[in-house]
């Protein structure tokens, strides 16, 4: 049964998320500005809405010409991605103690991927070329 919300927060406890109507699996980006934003891979969760408490803690940084990253500004804890052309946010996962038993949708950009990441199951494994074509031939630009 999907849950019907589920509530994140960052390190300190000052920015809460509820995410509403959350996805029941986790997509990971292995991409080098992911990992380099995060020491590894991005483990996202979405939901069909949310809601931001203390948003006014919350700081961004556009960290491409296409996506906005956004972070708690006392501690630190990175909070979600921003796809710039559609507003869609994902949010990371390990930000919500539900999402802990979640399986992993899909990895994507896995032609980035480290040596050292390895993640086990039986889930569509996409090229960072796979997925641009994909956004493209959904009419998104990356010029």
């Amino acid at each position: 049964m999907k849950a019907k919300t589920m509530e994140g927060r960052c390190l300190c406890g000052g920015v809460t998320i509820t995410l509403h109507a959350p996805k029941d699996h986790v997509e990971i980006c292995h991409c080098n500005m992911c990992r380099r934003w995060g020491g590894a891979f991005y483990a996202a969760l979405e939901g069909d809405s949310f809601t931001i408490d203390n948003s006014e803690l919350v700081s961004t940084y556009q960290s491409s010409a296409w996506a906005e990253r956004g972070f708690c500004s006392k501690c630190g804890s990175n909070l979600w991605y921003r796809f710039l052309p559609t507003g869609n946010r994902s949010f990371l996962a390990g930000l919500f103690t539900e999402a802990d038993d979640l399986p992993v949708g899909q990895e994507i950009f896995v032609d980035e991927k480290v040596a050292w990441i390895a993640l086990s199951g039986d889930h569509p494994r996409l090229t960072g070329e796979e997925i641009i074509e994909q956004a493209e031939s959904a009419g998104f630009s990356f010029d």
